[in-house]
């Protein structure tokens, strides 16, 4: 070999091994270290701390401020991986401690007790995890640029198209104004199939004025105003399950009660979709988290789950920051979705990602017993949707508008008919909720898996935003509903095998949508937690990871830079590429290169420590909704369409 040449082959393969060991060096170091410590040490890394970090954080605090008397009460959420055994029974009946409620379908209980005892509670070789019951709080001319027009689109009123009829959606919220006409059916009849309150104050209304907003973004049946403010799927079912209070806040116990509920009732209302406009910092890995580890549960029993990803993409100097999204917004099995800009226009050509939409990778982690924090770094939002300065339905009288007079439109004077503005993921998240259902009512037979895939795959890629901004693109349901009626929908455990044909057709659907005279081409991407996949065979052949009970992600380990396909997964013709790795404690700042090839700039820094510093969450009034403004990003104009008293029912 020419030696000129070998030189430079020679330096190539220095230059590259540098770069590799910069990049993967604390990957590499790690598994090194663990090799080379004592035995007992390296089984420590490996065994995840019990006890949440964040009621690890109150137990100290307790101890500090109680060293002779730690009796301060905590409520913590008790998961279990076997049953509990005399001395654990014991010790729950004991003085001082108190079951407060069974999760039998998550094998949990909610149980008040002292701080001193969860040490003690731990320490039971059947109990999972402890975690805090912590506060959860809300995030805050759509049906047409988003799609969901052109799936009802001249099919007359004996046959609308997708409307969602049949199809129950779960608003886990605060509650719902049950009388506003936005939530009536075409006979008059009210769509509200159930409710029930899980705060404790004993009421369904919506005295805060969230759920109610929520809750007509997915379902609203257009009646107001000529069908300007038409929900997404008109003639859904609504569940009406309240998880947050007259002030807008809730619990993990409530949560996770109506969410038990939900896993129970789900046959007996058809409960397909699942929607959480809410959430809470998230600290503890999904792999412990118990509502991540509940809607794990409920997303393997068949139902969709769609969460927001939080309003905390920029701080309070405007600067970008990456690495907060919230729970459960951080569970894989989930849809989380994040918040686009629409600038009150029907064409998608001039949408963006909203800056105050919360951005990934998933900084939540657990640690060891060594004290080392592992985290889980998954990309996330799965993908946008409109969610910026969205009118839909006001409760009467609610919090929100009686604090921000100027939330409310102005279109209408009557209290059954009124509807405001609001911002946020929150908002953006019942637009997909909805989608979902439009999806199942036009294929019943799709997985939760099959409706993400789908989801992902025909959004729209949104230029100038990289996948920790916007996952994969703004949604598209015109492309999700064409492309879900084309699903088989025969499949059995026999014939769901990875390679079989996925389509009624083998015709290769048409990979571009046109909406308002704007046409754009399908992302043809699918999350896989770690990095995005690409390829036809998405959708023409039958995937392992669209089954019941496995995560989409399943198929590749991403792991020292090596992506591996597994074929019990995956089918031939799957690219996976664009390996995300973000090593516990990296710096991702300027310069650095993160997912496809986009360099994430602004001096950001990804670490644990950027999570809601101060542990709030930003209401949907949005990042300047402090100071009584309801923009929530760029002021967009927009003709309001007002209300003529009249009854549109061309819905």
């Amino acid at each position: 070999m020419n030696p000129r040449r070998l030189s430079r082959l020679v330096s190539c393969f220095m230059a590259v091994s540098l770069l590799f060991s910069a990049t993967f060096g604390i990957l590499i170091c790690d598994r090194a270290s663990a090799k080379s410590g004592k035995k007992d040490r390296d089984n420590d890394s490996r065994k995840a701390d019990k006890i949440s970090p964040d009621l690890r954080s109150r137990v100290r605090n307790a101890q500090r401020h109680n060293q002779e008397n730690n009796d301060e009460d905590v409520k913590v959420i008790l998961q279990f991986n076997a049953p509990a055994s005399p001395q654990l029974v014991a010790l729950l009946n004991s003085n001082g401690v108190r079951v407060r409620k069974h999760l039998d379908n998550f094998n949990s209980q909610m149980v008040e007790l002292p701080a001193a005892v969860v040490e003690q509670l731990a320490s039971f070789p059947e109990v999972r995890c402890v975690s805090l019951d912590a506060e959860v709080k809300s995030f805050g001319h759509i049906s047409l640029t988003t799609g969901a027009d052109a799936v009802r689109a001249n099919n007359g009123f004996l046959n609308p198209g997708q409307d969602g009829t049949g199809v129950g959606i779960a608003i886990l919220d605060s509650g719902m104004d049950t009388g506003h006409i936005s939530f009536l059916d075409k006979n008059g009849i009210g769509r509200i199939s159930f409710s029930k309150d899980f705060t404790g104050e004993n009421r369904v209304d919506d005295p805060y004025g969230h759920g109610t907003h929520v809750a007509s973004i997915a379902t609203g049946n257009g009646r107001v105003a000529d069908a300007a403010y038409l929900g997404i799927a008109p003639n859904a079912k609504i569940l009406n399950l309240r998880v947050l209070n007259a002030q807008g806040s809730g619990s993990v116990s409530a949560v996770l009660s109506a969410l038990d509920w939900v896993m129970t009732k789900r046959t007996t209302y058809n409960i397909k979709v699942i929607n959480m406009s809410l959430g809470t910092p998230a600290t503890q890995s999904y792999q412990f988290d118990p509502v991540c580890q509940a809607v794990r549960r409920l997303v393997d029993a068949g139902v969709v789950v769609v969460v927001a990803a939080g309003n905390v993409g920029k701080d309070n100097l405007g600067r970008k920051i990456y690495g907060a999204i919230h729970s459960p917004g951080i569970e894989p099995s989930a849809i989380t979705i994040g918040a686009a800009n629409t600038f009150g226009t029907n064409s998608r050509a001039d949408d963006v990602v909203t800056t105050y939409s919360s951005r990934g990778p998933t900084r939540s982690y657990w640690t060891d017993l060594q004290g080392i924090k592992h985290y889980d770094d998954l990309i996330k939002p799965d993908l946008v949707a409109p969610g910026n300065k969205l009118v839909y339905s006001e409760s009467d009288h609610n919090l929100l508008v009686t604090q921000h007079p100027q939330l409310d439109s102005g279109i209408t004077h009557a209290d059954n008919r009124r509807e405001m503005y609001l911002n946020g993921t929150s908002m953006a998240t019942p637009v997909v909720a909805g989608a979902a259902a439009l999806m199942l009512q036009a294929n019943p037979k799709l997985t939760p898996n099959m409706v993400k895939a789908i989801l992902t795959y025909t959004a729209q890629p949104l230029s100038g935003f990289n996948k920790y901004e916007q996952g994969a693109g703004e949604l598209n349901i015109e492309g999700a509903v064409r492309l879900a009626k084309l699903v088989r929908t025969d499949f059995t455990v026999l014939t769901g095998i990875v390679g079989a044909p996925l389509l009624t057709t083998p015709t290769l659907p048409t990979q571009s949508t046109t909406i308002a005279g704007f046409t754009f081409n399908w992302s043809g991407m699918i999350n896989l937690d770690h990095a995005f996949a690409s390829g036809t065979n998405f959708i023409t052949k039958y995937q392992g990871i669209y089954n019941l009970g496995v995560l989409v992600g399943d198929g590749v380990i991403v792991g020292d830079g090596v992506i591996v396909g597994d074929n019990t997964m995956l089918s031939d013709g799957v690219i996976v590429g664009d390996g995300v790795i973000v090593g516990d404690g990296v710096i991702v700042g300027d310069g650095v290169i993160v997912a496809d090839g986009v360099i994430v700039g602004d001096g950001v820094i990804v670490a644990d420590g950027v999570i809601v510093a101060d542990g709030v969450i930003v209401a949907d009034l949005s990042m300047q909704a402090q100071s009584g403004t309801i923009d929530g990003d760029d002021t967009q104009s927009m003709e309001l369409q007002f209300d003529t008293g009249v009854d549109c029912l061309d819905y």
